[in-house]
C-alpha cells in the first residue's frame, strides 16, 4: 500500500478533527492502551497479540470502519518489519557470532586484566557498553552475568557494585543506540537521520551510563549488600573452545557498523550535496543495512574462523541466532501496526493540535508520553514505538539534530522505572538472587536514573544545537 493510499484510508476512516473529535480520539487512545496493558499484565497474553487487539479497539472507538483499521494495522506492521526487521536479524547474527566465538569473553577478560580494584565498576560499564552495542539487552545480561558473578566473588565485591554498572551500560545501549529495535523503529517513525541520532546518542549515553552505573552503584551497594548466588554461575561460551579471536580484531568488528554509519553522517554534514559522488557512495556504505551486513560478513572470518569454526559451524550459528528474535520482530512489527493505526485515526494530528497551546517542548512531551506507556506496559520497545507514533507529527518542523533528539527523548522515557510488569525486572531479580523489594531499590531506581539523566542531557543539547 502506498503512502498516498494510506492517507486516503485515513481520510475515509475518520472525519475531520473537531473539538468533539479530539475527545473521542483521546478516549480511543486510552482505550487502546488500556486493553494492551490489561492483556499483557492481567491475562499474560503475548505482546504481539495484545498489540493487534489494542489496535483494533483503538480504531473501533475512534470511529473507523473495522476493515480500515485492519488495513492500517497491516500497513504499519509491514512497513515496520521491512524497515527494521532485517536490521534486527543482522544484529542478532552479529551478537551470536560475538558470543559463540568467545569474542565477548575476550573483550571482558582483556579489560578486566587491565583494571585495578578501584577501576572495576568503570571497567564493567565499559565492557557492557562495548558488548551491548550489537546485541539485545536480554542476550547481554546472559553474556555478562557469569563475568559479574565471578568478578564479585573473586574480588570480594558487593554484587551491586559490579552488577549495576554492567546493567546500566546494557540498558543505555538498548534504549538509545541503534541498531537496537526501539531506537531503529523510532528513527523510522519520526524520519530522523540515523547517523546523527547515533552520534548524539553516544553523547547522551556516556554521562548517563556513568551516573546510573559506577556512581549510583556506590549507593546501591549500601542499600542492598548481597553476595553472588552460587547456583546462578553458568559456563562461559569460550570454555569449550581451543582458541578465540583477539581483542583488537573483536572490538574492531563490533565497532565496524558504527564507524560506517557515523562516516555517512559526517559526509552528509561536510559535503551536503545529495548529488555529489562522495555523498552518494557514503549513503550506500553508511546505510544501516549495508553497515550491519558488512559487519556480519566480516565477523564470519574475524570471529568465526578465528575461533576455528568450520563453514558448517558458522552456518549453524547464524541459523540459531534467528529463532530467538522472531518474537522481537513480531512485537516490533505489531508496535508499528499500532503506531500506524494511531496515525491514520488522526491521533498524531490531534496531539499536534492540542500541544500547540502548551508551553512545553516537543522533547519533554515525547518523554512524558513514553514514560506513561512504559509504566503501563512494562515494555521499553512497545513504549518507544507507540510514543514515536504519537509524537511523529511533531518532528515535521524540527531540524535534523532536534529530530534526532526527539528519538533520544522517547528512548529515555521508555526506560523509566522498570517494575513488576517488565520481563527485565524478573530477569535481573532471578539472576542476582534478590527479593522484589531489593530489585526495586536497585534495578528500578537505576532505570529511573537513566531516564531522568538522559532527558536532562537531551534538553541541554537542544539548547546548544
Amino acid at each position: 500500500m502506498t503512502h498516498l493510499s494510506v492517507e486516503m484510508l485515513a481520510a475515509d476512516a475518520i472525519e475531520p478533527i473537531t473539538s468533539a473529535g479530539h475527545a473521542q480520539l483521546g478516549i480511543a487512545v486510552l482505550a487502546g492502551i488500556a486493553v494492551i496493558v490489561l492483556l499483557i499484565t492481567k491475562f499474560k497474553l503475548h505482546a504481539f497479540l495484545s498489540l493487534i487487539i489494542g489496535s483494533l479497539v483503538l480504531g473501533a472507538v475512534a470511529g473507523a470502519p473495522l476493515d480500515n483499521a485492519i488495513a492500517s494495522f497491516s500497513t504499519g506492521l509491514g512497513t515496520t518489519v521491512a524497515g527494521t526487521g532485517v536490521l534486527i536479524a543482522l544484529g542478532a547474527v552479529l551478537g551470536r557470532l560475538l558470543a559463540d566465538s568467545g569474542g565477548a569473553d575476550q573483550i571482558v577478560d582483556t579489560i578486566l586484566a587491565k583494571a585495578g580494584r578501584r577501576a572495576m565498576p568503570w571497567a564493567m560499564v565499559l565492557i557492557a557498553g562495548i558488548v551491548g552495542l550489537p546485541i539485545f539487552f536480554e542476550v547481554g545480561i546472559v553474556l555478562l552475568i557469569p563475568v559479574v558473578l565471578l568478578v564479585a566473588k573473586r574480588g570480594n565485591f558487593s554484587l551491586m557494585r559490579i552488577g549495576i554498572p554492567a546493567l546500566a551500560g546494557l540498558s543505555v545501549m538498548h534504549g538509545l543506540i541503534p541498531p537496537h529495535p526501539g531506537p531503529l523503529a523510532a528513527i523510522d517513525a519520526v524520519k530522523a537521520n540515523l547517523g546523527v541520532t547515533l552520534a548524539l546518542g553516544v553523547v547522551v549515553a556516556v554521562p548517563t551510563a556513568i551516573i546510573a552505573g559506577p556512581v549510583f552503584s556506590r549507593y546501591a551497594a549500601r542499600w542492598v549488600d548481597i553476595q553472588p548466588p552460587e547456583k546462578m554461575v553458568p559456563e562461559r561460551a569460550s570454555d569449550d573452545l581451543h582458541r578465540r579471536p583477539g581483542f583488537g580484531i573483536t572490538v574492531a568488528t563490533v565497532l565496524l557498523p558504527v564507524v560506517m554509519m557515523l562516516a555517512k553522517a559526517l559526509v552528509d554534514i561536510v559535503v551536503d550535496d545529495p548529488e555529489h559522488t562522495v555523498q552518494r557512495v557514503f549513503d550506500v556504505v553508511g546505510s544501516p543495512l549495508i553497515a550491519l551486513l558488512t559487519a556480519v560478513l566480516v565477523a564470519m572470518f574475524t570471529l568465526g574462523r578465528a575461533a576455528g569454526f568450520t563453514r558448517g559451524r558458522i552456518a549453524t550459528t547464524v541459523e540459531k541466532s534467528l529463532g530467538p528474535i522472531a518474537g522481537v520482530v513480531l512485537i516490533v512489527g505489531a508496535g508499528g501496526g499500532f503506531k500506524q493505526t494511531l496515525v491514520d485515526s488522526g491521533v498524531g494530528q490531534m496531539i499536534l493540535d492540542v500541544s500547540r497551546g502548551w508551553h512545553i517542548s516537543a522533547l519533554l512531551l515525547a518523554w512524558l508520553i513514553a514514560v506513561a506507556i512504559r509504566l503501563a506496559t512494562g515494555s521499553a520497545t512497545v513504549a518507544t514505538i507507540s510514543a514515536a507514533g504519537l509524537v511523529g507529527p511533531l518532528a515535521a518542523d524540527l531540524s535534523t539534530t532536534h529530530a534526532a533528539l526527539l528519538v533520544l527523548a522517547i528512548g529515555c522515557g521508555s526506560l523509566f522505572f522498570s517494575h513488576v510488569n517488565d520481563a527485565g525486572f524478573w530477569l535481573v531479580k532471578e539472576y542476582f538472587g534478590m527479593s522484589v523489594g531489593q530489585t526495586l531499590k536497585t534495578w528500578s531506581v537505576m532505570e529511573t536514573l537513566i531516564s531522568v539523566v538522559g532527558i536532562g542531557c537531551v534538553l541541554l543539547l537542544s539548547l546548544v544545537l
